[in-house]
C-alpha cells in the first residue's frame, strides 16, 4: 500500500482515540500527532540539509563538530566589587570552566558610575560594578588574557568597556590581535526586550558599527558583536520571533558596518550570536539548525559574502532564564539539563546554564558549580557529542526546522517592508509582537493549558528554599570611596580635554573609538564618557505602546 494511503488509513483508525488536549503546539508551530517521510517529500538533501561544515550549515558549522572539540563551557558571573568578581572568576577557572562570561551591574549597563545618584541601591547587585580602567584592571588581575576567552554582556557602553579590556591586555603585554572574546554590543534588542539603552537608535547603531569596524582592524580574533535572540525570547517571544527579530537586527548591523567602508568579508566572520534555549525540546534543536540555514542564505545571497566563514552562524546559548521558577527551585536543575541537551543536539559553539537559584538571587558558588557540572555530564556522559547532528533525518525535527525557517522568513520580510529593523522598532511593531506572544503564554499558564511543574501543578509548600546569595550592603560605600580616590589621583585637566575630544568627534561625525581609548587611558570614568556622548545624542525615551 502506498505510504500516503497507509497514513490515511491509520488516521481514520485512530481518529477517535482519546488525546490529553484538543491541539498541541510548539511556541511557534502546530504539531501533528505523527510525522512520516511524507513530511519531507519536498526536501532536497543537498540544498536543505547537506553535510556538517558545508553550506548551508544546517548540520553544523564544523565537519566534525564536538568529535573534534566540545563547546566552550561558560558560566555567567560577576557581582559586587571588581575584587570580589576576580575571586569568583579564579574559582570558576579552577573548576574547569574554559571561558569567562562577565555580568555587569545595572548602573554600568546604563552608563552611570557607582557614585551617581541614579545608581543608588543597584551598585553590584546584578553584576560587577565597573567605572574605570582601574576597576577593569582589578577584576582581571592574574588572569592571562591571551589564554582565556572572555564574553562581556554589555551593550550601550560596549565600546568603552572593550577599550578598558584592551588597555588591560596591553598592560599585561598581550598583543590585542591575540585577544579572544565577545562584546554583546547588540543595542537594537535593548529597545524591545531589556531596556538598558542610553542614546536613540540612530547614534546607538552608529556606535555599535564603529566598534565592529575597530575590531576588524585591530582585534581580528575578537567577536565585536553578539546578536542576541536570548533577551527577545526571555521577554516573551516565540522561537520564530526570537529568530526573526535577531536576524533582522543583524541585517541592520551588517548594513551599518558596510556603510563605514568595511568590506563584508572583513568583519562578518566575527559576528557571533546568543540565543535562548527554552523548554520546547525538539523546537529548540530545530531552531539552531534553521538559524544556520537562514543566516547562510542571507549572507551569501543578500550581502554577496564570498568567504564561507561569513556564512556561518556561530552561537553561544544561555539556558532560559524566564523558565526558572522560584517555587521548588531544585526543579531548575532538571530544566537547565534538558535545555543544555537540546542546545548540544542543536550544535551550539558555547554554552552557559542559568543556575537553579537565579529566580531568587545572584547564584551561589554551589549553584554555579552545579550548572557547570551539568554541562560536563551532558558533554562527557551522554554520548551526545560523539556523532554529528544525531537527530538529522527525524521526520519531526526536519519538519520543525523547515517550519521555523519559513515562519522567521515571513517576519523578516514584514520588517523589511516597514523599512528595516530600526524603523520597525521606532514604530513599535517588534515590541507589540513580543508583548502579544508573552500575554498568550501567560494566559496558557494561568488557565492550566501550559503546565509549569511546581507552579500551577504539583506544588509543594513544604519544599525548602535554598540558601541564597546576599550582596554586601557595604559595596556601594566602598565603590564611592574608590571613585573619590581615583578622581583625586588622576590628571583632571587632561581628563577634561579627552572628554571634550569625544564630544567634538560625536558632533562632527568623526570616528569615536580613538578618543574613547584616549579617555579611558587617562582614567576618565564610564559615566563621564557616556555623559560626553549624552551631551550630543541625548537620551532615548521610548514611545508609549498602544
Amino acid at each position: 500500500m502506498p505510504l500516503d494511503d497507509a497514513l490515511h488509513d491509520w488516521e481514520e483508525r485512530v481518529s477517535r482515540a482519546p488525546q490529553r488536549q484538543p491541539e498541541f503546539r510548539t511556541s511557534s508551530l502546530p504539531l501533528k500527532p505523527l510525522y512520516t517521510p511524507l513530511d519531507l517529500a519536498d526536501q532536497d538533501f543537498a540544498a536543505d540539509i547537506g553535510y556538517p561544515g558545508d553550506y548551508p550549515f544546517t548540520r553544523g558549522i564544523q565537519p566534525t563538530m564536538y568529535r573534534g572539540r566540545l563547546w566552550t563551557m561558560r558560566q555567567y558571573a560577576g557581582f559586587g566589587t571588581p575584587a570580589e568578581t576576580n575571586e569568583r572568576f579564579s574559582y570558576l577557572l579552577s573548576q574547569g570552566q574554559t571561558g569567562l562570561s562577565i555580568a555587569f551591574d545595572l548602573p554600568t549597563q546604563t552608563g552611570y558610575d557607582s557614585d551617581h545618584v541614579l545608581a543608588e541601591g543597584e551598585v553590584g547587585k546584578v553584576g560587577v560594578a565597573i567605572s574605570s580602567l582601574d576597576d577593569m584592571s582589578t577584576m582581571l588581575a592574574g588572569i592571562p588574557l591571551d589564554k582565556v576567552s572572555t564574553s562581556m554582556t554589555i551593550n550601550a557602553p560596549a565600546a568603552i568597556l572593550l577599550t578598558m579590556y584592551q588597555a588591560v591586555a596591553e598592560a599585561q603585554g598581550v598583543d590585542p590581535a591575540k585577544l579572544d572574546g565577545t562584546t554583546q554590543n547588540d543595542i537594537l534588542k535593548e529597545y524591545v526586550a531589556r531596556g538598558t539603552y542610553i542614546y536613540p537608535p540612530g547614534p546607538s547603531l552608529r556606535l555599535a558599527a564603529e566598534l565592529v569596524a575597530h575590531c576588524a582592524h585591530h582585534l581580528p580574533r575578537w567577536n565585536p558583536i553578539s546578536v542576541s535572540g536570548y533577551h527577545i525570547r526571555d521577554a516573551g517571544s516565540t522561537a520564530a520571533q526570537e529568530m526573526a527579530f535577531a536576524l533582522a537586527n543583524a541585517i541592520a548591523y551588517v548594513e551599518a558596518v558596510i556603510a563605514q567602508g568595511v568590506a563584508v568579508d572583513k568583519f562578518a566572520p566575527r559576528i557571533s550570536w546568543i540565543f535562548n534555549t527554552h523548554n520546547g525540546f525538539f523546537e529548540e534543536v530545530a531552531k539552531y539548525r534553521a538559524l544556520r540555514r537562514l543566516w547562510a542564505k542571507i549572507m551569501r545571497e543578500r550581502f554577496g559574502a564570498q568567504d564561507p566563514r561569513s556564512w556561518m552562524l556561530r552561537t553561544h546559548t544561555q539556558t532560559g532564564g524566564s523558565t526558572l521558577t522560584a517555587q521548588q527551585p531544585a526543579n531548575n536543575i532538571v530544566r537547565a539539563g534538558l535545555q543544555a541537551l537540546a542546545a548540544a543536539l542543536g550544535g551550539v559553539q558555547s554554552m552557559a546554564l542559568s543556575c537553579y537559584d537565579e529566580a531568587l538571587a545572584i547564584p551561589t558558588e554551589q549553584a554555579q558549580e552545579m550548572a557547570l557540572r551539568t554541562q560536563q555530564i551532558v558533554a562527557y556522559e551522554t554520548g551526545v557529542a560523539d556523532t554529528v547532528d544525531p537527530l538529522a533525518g527525524s521526520y519531526l525535527v526536519e519538519s520543525l526546522t523547515s517550519g521555523l525557517e519559513q515562519a522567521a522568513q515571513e517576519y523578516i520580510e514584514r520588517i523589511a517592508s516597514l523599512g528595516g529593523a530600526v524603523a520597525a522598532i521606532e514604530r513599535g511593531f517588534v515590541q507589540r509582537e513580543i508583548q502579544e506572544a508573552a500575554y498568550r503564554y501567560q494566559r496558557q499558564i494561568e488557565s492550566g493549558g501550559q503546565v509549569i511543574v511546581g507552579v500551577n501543578r504539583f506544588g509543594d509548600s513544604r519544599a525548602p528554599s535554598p540558601a541564597i546569595f546576599r550582596s554586601d550592603p557595604g559595596v556601594e560605600e566602598e565603590r564611592r570611596k574608590a571613585l573619590q580616590r581615583l578622581r583625586a589621583g588622576r590628571d583632571g585637566p587632561t581628563v577634561a580635554q579627552t572628554l571634550r575630544r569625544i564630544e567634538d568627534a560625536a558632533r562632527a561625525g568623526d570616528p569615536l573609538m580613538p578618543p574613547i581609548m584616549e579617555a579611558v587611558k587617562t582614567y576618565a570614568t564610564l559615566g563621564e564618557i557616556c555623559d560626553a556622548l549624552r551631551a550630543v545624542y541625548g537620551e532615548y525615551r521610548p514611545p508609549t505602546a498602544i
